[in-house]
């Protein structure tokens, strides 16, 4: 895998990001997939931010979406408030150095509006939908998430929320 060279600044100062974490690929794997457990379940808001750093995580999503920390904890929120039977599955995971790229399934059955769909707010019909996406993810030095890029079939999960063709 090729790694990108990214800067990020503080003040005036410029850090290059710490190198490869001191965690096995197999720990960082655990510890996105906890993550993602609570993101879903929202048990434990504190034990999920742990995960993350919060000050500088980014997420590029779909369509040119861009979030911090606040956005993504806010997104996981109203997908908890609109969906029943809430699931989350990794799988298809490579994990190199700092990276961790996975195919993810988050299921749940769709009953209570959905304020941020790719539409907009969406009324609920009843339906079991599954956001089927591929992601990369990044790590500090310290385990914790601090990028990540998301692909989703829009047109699909659309369709399954009752709004294709929006």
């Amino acid at each position: 895998m090729t790694q990108e060279s990214t800067t990020y600044a503080s003040g005036a100062q410029a850090q290059e990001p710490a190198p490869a974490p001191p965690f096995t690929a197999d720990e960082l794997v655990a510890r996105l997939v906890r993550a993602g457990e609570l993101e879903v379940s929202g048990d434990d808001p504190a034990e999920a931010a742990s995960y993350f750093d919060t000050d500088r995580f980014r997420f590029h999503g779909p369509d040119g979406f861009e979030s911090d920390f606040a956005g993504l904890d806010a997104y996981f929120a109203s997908l908890r408030a609109a969906f029943d039977d809430r699931s989350i599955r990794r799988g298809v995971i490579v994990a190199e150095g700092d990276r961790v790229a996975c195919r993810t399934w988050i299921e749940g059955t769709f009953v209570r509006e959905f304020t941020q769909s790719p539409a907009g707010p969406l009324p609920p019909n009843g339906r079991r939908v599954v956001f089927d996406l591929i992601n990369i993810f990044r790590f500090d030095g310290r385990g914790r998430l601090v990028e990540e890029w998301v692909r989703v079939d829009n047109r699909d999960l659309l369709r399954q929320l009752g709004a294709e063709g929006r």
